[in-house]
């Protein structure tokens, strides 16, 4: 770094103005001098690990735009919400609103809490199809009806005349609870089912990700130990739904998890396995064992 500070300098100094005032927003004013204008990069500094939080939680941001994507164009294709837990989706909307209110009433940096309001939102869309595709479906007046009773909880929550801050308190007390325990009943489904059904491998992965790396952004951004405390707990249930991804991935329970990370439909991976396998037949049908490929637990 000695060797291209005096030609990177010179760099840093002519930033555009919109990229100055963004990144004094981010880092604060001696923050950016030191790492942009000095070029001051210590891994033992504070505004070192700054740097490294803020740039997380934009990758969070980021990642978040299109986690439930994935999710949500496999049970469209599929038409079907098997391995889809519809109380796990609700309670984990509730979690994410009531946080994103209280993130953004306490005046939390956008970059410690921004995907609670992306994931929210694609949430909803998953719980829709849950609903549709699980033969619970209330009809389009009921559907109406759900999104505008959530669009008033948000305005609700938003509003100190209407939510005082000790309630609201009390509420993020609550989510962190009702967070954490919206992974129990998709655990419970996946277990019980014996394959994780329409669940993306690419949510329960990034979500994985996601809680760990939200551990150390609040740490360093965030002065909150409810909010600590329910990203540490979300991280150990989200290991738990991780390692059942893992253990079911060859599950006939499971709908292809390869066929959603390589972009091919299920069906025509399992036509071409099907080929594959009958080229090469020996006539001879060895027994099967018992594992988590055969497993139903009732």
């Amino acid at each position: 770094m000695d060797l291209l500070r005096p030609y990177l300098i010179p760099l840093t100094h002519s930033l555009p103005l919109p990229l100055v005032r963004l990144g004094h927003s981010l880092l604060g004013p001696a923050c950016y001098t030191q790492l942009l204008l000095h070029l001051d990069i210590r891994p033992s500094s504070p505004c070192f690990s700054l740097a490294v939080s803020k740039l997380l939680g934009l990758g969070i941001i980021a990642l978040a735009s299109v986690v439930k994507v994935p999710q949500i164009l496999k049970l469209a294709r599929a038409r079907s919400a098997a391995g889809v837990s519809i109380l796990a989706c609700a309670l984990e909307t509730a979690a994410y609103l009531v946080t994103l209110a209280y993130s953004a009433r306490q005046g939390f940096p956008f970059t410690s809490y921004g995907e609670t309001a992306l994931i929210a939102v694609q949430d909803l869309v998953v719980c829709a199809l849950v609903v549709g595709y699980g033969g619970l479906m209330p009809g389009g007046g009921g559907l109406l009806a759900a999104g505008v009773g959530v669009a008033g909880v948000v305005w609700a929550l938003m509003y100190s005349r209407l939510v005082d801050g000790g309630v609201l308190k009390g509420l993020q007390a609550m989510a962190g609870v009702v967070g954490v325990a919206s992974k129990v009943p998709q655990i419970w489904t996946v277990w019980r089912e014996g394959g994780t059904g329409q669940l993306s491998a690419f949510g329960v992965f990034t979500y994985l990700m996601g809680s760990l790396s939200r551990i150390f952004t609040t740490l360093q951004e965030v002065d909150d130990p409810l909010i600590l405390y329910g990203f540490v707990a979300g991280f150990a249930l989200n290991a738990v739904l991780a390692a059942q991804m893992v253990y079911y991935w060859r599950s006939p329970a499971t709908a292809g998890h390869a066929a959603e990370l390589v972009g091919e439909k299920p069906s025509e991976m399992a036509s071409a396995a099907a080929v594959g396998s009958g080229s090469r037949s020996t006539g001879v049908e060895k027994p099967k064992g018992k594992g988590p490929s055969t497993r139903r637990r009732g």
